[in-house]
């Protein structure tokens, strides 16, 4: 006997295949990971930030932006600094290297948006983006 999917099961499963389809495509065209260019992204959009109010930000746990901030240092992308009056507090900036890094992420992610959404006319665009908020909403509220 074969089981069947409701079409809000089969939405779901569309949904799930795309999100595991698109983070390593977006790695290998973009040559880095969606978490890292999201925080690179947001350290590019100022010139300092705290470490935590960056991990709230990107909505990662602490370890993992600890990790992720050690090794964009050590690829000499970020510096990271105390604050000289209280220890516990780490600030981030780009260096002058992720600055230009991240300028050329942002062209390839730009080609590969561009590449996933091919053939789409602007009102499938708007009606897909009001509807991907609805069940994000949804979500939220849930």
């Amino acid at each position: 006997m074969q089981c069947s999917l409701s079409n809000h099961e089969q939405i779901l499963q569309l949904l799930k295949g795309l999100n595991n389809q698109i983070s390593p495509k977006f790695e290998r065209c973009t040559g880095i990971s969606a978490s890292r260019y999201e925080l690179l992204h947001q350290l590019y959009k100022t010139e300092e930030i705290n470490q935590s109010t960056l991990q709230k930000a990107v909505n990662i746990d602490s370890g993992a932006i600890t990790r992720h901030l050690k090794q964009l240092e050590a690829s000499g992308m970020v510096t990271r600094r105390r604050n000289p009056t209280d220890n516990r507090v780490i600030f981030v900036r780009l260096t002058d290297e992720g600055r230009k890094q991240i300028i050329g992420y942002k062209k390839e992610k730009v080609r590969f948006v561009n590449q996933m959404l091919h053939g789409f006319n602007q009102e499938e665009l708007e009606s897909l983006s009001v509807m991907l908020n609805r069940m994000q909403n949804n979500i939220i509220d849930y």
